[in-house]
């Protein structure tokens, strides 16, 4: 009897895993038929899919796609001028109060008159934005005979001033004055544009004289009178601007080389007979003030950026604008800016400026107009190459050539006419066949949309 219960339960146990053996292969060939991926290759496909580099690269397709987008350099421009005015004005009153203060202003007074010079600027800003471009090129022969005649006035005695050894000013009445040569960087990119575009047109540029003449001759013209005044620095940046347009024109290297070789002779000239001009040269890199301390600005503008650190003193808390560091508001307000808010407020004016750059020049790069390309690569070349000087001699890479930063420095006579010419981009950036199809399809603002809605919604009868 219990050999037979054994016996039982042992084909019992026997049926049982023949049953399991068979069940896994019966699933198998039920379903359906899967192709056979090796193990390492399926591992690989989730690796690339959810490895340490898909984040990065979905990252840079986003930033690629928003680069890509037709209103990015009407947004760059727009709003990096406008933080960089905006920064400007904060930096204007912490670094000139103390200054205010010593002659006897209050310590709004620099601010005031900035804030003021800014309010124009917008103005002329808008205006400069919503000009169609017929309107620029009729401007650009009135400009530049009005900037010549205003620098020719500045060198008749009783009518011209000068100021820290320039002769380059006129005087409007009570604190405010004018300096021409501002304006007329302005006046040689319309007129420059207008003029190589009109030989675009007709395919001149292919000549080298065309290239040159009338260009090169009216621009030394207006060099000329600059450097009557003494103000080697605008003369770099409109020598910096003539060469930026006749790159845009296609000049060949022969032609680019020649007219390169002629202005570092003069300007090789111009320093040599300035005992000046030749100590600014000799401060480059300067770590003591010198005999007679004559690099005295160039290191104590070192000084100010070595004890900002990281994040700065705080705003308003520098020591340099205590009569250490001359001219803090106007030529080395970089300076005070770095010993304020430290190597994080630097880097953030060095990424505005350069966001600046980058959109005048897909601007000048998209388009197909030959004025509108010659007059935004006008405009880039001057504001970069602008900054480029100014913060070179800040930190003691270049001369001091005494010219303020962009948009940023204290002074209405640099900030109108560059605001100015920001409109001029903000207007070539809107006129992008891209672009002008977004605004039309992006129809009113937040602002107006809520309004809408809220009238729509308000009882009748209600006020």
């Amino acid at each position: 009897m219990t050999a037979d219960r054994s016996a039982a339960r042992g084909v019992e146990r026997r049926s049982r895993e023949g049953a399991a053996r068979v069940l896994p292969a019966k699933r198998v060939a039920a379903g359906p038929a899967r192709p056979a991926v090796p193990a390492p290759a399926r591992k690989e496909t989730r690796t690339r899919r959810s490895g340490p580099l898909g984040g990065p690269r979905r990252l840079h397709d986003r930033l690629q796609a928003a680069w890509d987008r037709p209103l990015t350099a009407y947004y760059l421009i727009l709003g990096g001028s406008l933080l960089i005015t905006v920064l400007g004005l904060v930096m204007v009153y912490s670094a000139s109060m103390i200054q205010a203060l010593r002659y006897g202003y209050p310590s709004t007074y620099y601010f005031r008159k900035q804030l003021l010079a800014a309010a124009i600027g917008t103005v002329l800003l808008i205006s400069a934005a919503r000009m169609p471009v017929k309107l620029h090129r009729a401007l650009a022969y009135p400009l530049l005979l009005g900037a010549v005649f205003l620098m020719c006035l500045v060198q008749v005695p009783g009518i011209g001033e000068t100021v820290n050894g320039n002769t380059n000013w006129i005087s409007l009445g009570g604190p405010f004055q004018l300096q021409p040569s501002e304006f007329g960087k302005l006046a040689l990119v319309l007129w420059g544009a207008d003029l190589l575009a009109r030989k675009s047109d007709k395919n001149l540029l292919i000549q080298w004289k065309h290239l040159l003449v009338p260009l090169v001759p009216v621009t030394f013209m207006v060099l000329g009178l600059i450097m009557l005044g003494g103000d080697m620095g605008t003369t770099i940046i409109l020598t910096a601007i003539l060469f930026g347009l006749l790159w845009l024109a296609g000049a060949p290297t022969r032609l680019f080389v020649g007219v390169l070789s002629g202005a570092a002779f003069l300007a090789f000239l111009a320093i040599k007979t300035s005992p000046n001009r030749m100590s600014r040269l000799g401060c480059i890199a300067a770590s003591d003030p010198g005999t007679n301390d004559q690099c005295w600005q160039a290191v104590h503008g070192i000084y100010a950026l070595a004890s900002g650190g990281w994040f700065g003193s705080g705003l308003g808390a520098s020591m340099e604008k205590w009569g250490e560091l001359p001219e803090p508001h106007t030529d080395f307000i970089f300076a005070v800016t770095g010993e304020e808010l430290g190597l994080a407020g630097t880097l953030s004016v060095l990424a505005l400026f350069a966001a600046l750059g980058y959109a005048g020049i897909r601007v000048a790069g998209r388009t197909e107009d030959p004025f509108v390309r010659f007059a935004a690569g006008g405009v880039t070349t001057w504001i970069t190459a602008q900054a480029v000087i100014n913060i070179g001699a800040v930190l003691g890479l270049l001369p001091i050539a005494g010219v303020p930063l962009p948009l940023f420095s204290y002074g209405g006579s640099a900030l109108l006419p560059t605001m100015f010419a920001i409109g001029l981009l903000i207007s070539f950036a809107r006129s992008e066949p891209g672009a002008r199809a977004a605004l039309a399809v992006r129809g009113p603002g937040v602002m107006s949309r809520t309004m809408r809605r809220f009238v729509k919604g308000r009882p009748s009868g209600k006020r």
